[in-house]
């Protein structure tokens, strides 16, 4: 727990100052995160993070990621991620399949999954800090209720094959703890509430569950490979996609909900 503790105050430390200065600072921030996010990736499939395969899987990521102010007028993001893809393909004749085809997908995969959802990280802070504000705190206050109540009265396992200790009771307490603290605090920040009070509980209420949904999901992924934590960068937190899991998956629907 001091560990845990210990790390979370120092990453604060960092990390909050530069979310609140914005800009390239912050953009090159989210772009380390993403990288080392894809690094993880490739270090739970027991793969090589110093190779061709992990270079253009980083390359397929920041394609995907970059803001649109750093791309030219006209660039299809698309076009460009497929061009990578054809070099991974490439690469599996070069290599003599020690690179297969299989491995092209998951890394494919793993380029949309964190680039797309850093991208929209990105994004959220561009539209203002008020809004990205509102997206952790209610990503936090999820985790935190969910974690608090579970513990007390948790009885009923929610998937006890990919996260044996989430409980249904925690859940709905962290839903409830998340459009508590979510209404709150669109209420109090007008600037931020795009749609009607309601809506943006509603939205709120469909946040927390998207976010619960990409723990589970890292959970499964981590459960498949056969590892407690996706990476080792955060002392008694584990990695970077241990910590962006629930916002890899919030983000993209904030996106569809146009509030970014």
């Amino acid at each position: 727990m001091r560990q845990r503790v210990i790390t979370a105050v120092i990453a604060l430390i960092i990390f909050i100052p530069i979310v609140l200065l914005g800009g390239i600072t912050y953009d090159i921030m989210a772009i380390v995160l993403g990288l080392v996010g894809v690094s993880e990736i490739f270090i739970m499939r027991k793969k090589i993070i110093v190779s061709l395969e992990a270079l253009l899987g980083a390359l397929a990521m920041l394609v995907i990621m970059v803001p649109n102010s750093w791309l030219p007028n006209g660039v299809n993001r698309l076009f460009f991620f497929y061009l990578i893809v054809m070099l991974m393909l490439v690469n599996m004749v070069f290599s003599k399949n020690r690179v297969n085809f299989d491995d092209i997908g998951v890394t494919s995969l793993a380029a949309i999954y964190i680039g797309l959802g850093f991208h929209y990280f990105i994004a959220a802070r561009q539209e203002s800090l008020m809004m990205l504000f509102y997206i952790l705190f209610t990503i936090w206050a999820t985790d935190i209720g969910a974690y608090q109540i579970g513990r007390k009265l948790g009885k009923h396992k929610l998937a006890p094959q990919v996260s044996p200790n989430k409980t249904w009771e925690g859940s709905i307490g962290g839903t409830i703890c998340a459009v508590i603290i979510g209404g709150i605090f669109v209420a109090f920040v007008p600037a931020i509430q795009l749609y009607s009070l309601p809506t943006m509980i509603l939205f709120t209420f469909i946040f927390s569950i998207c976010g619960q949904l990409g723990d589970l999901v890292e959970s499964s992924y981590k459960r498949h490979y056969g590892v407690k934590d996706s990476g080792k960068i955060l002392p008694g937190h584990g990695g970077i996609l241990d910590r962006f899991d629930s916002l890899l998956f919030v983000l993209p629907i904030v996106h569809l909900f146009t509030l970014i």
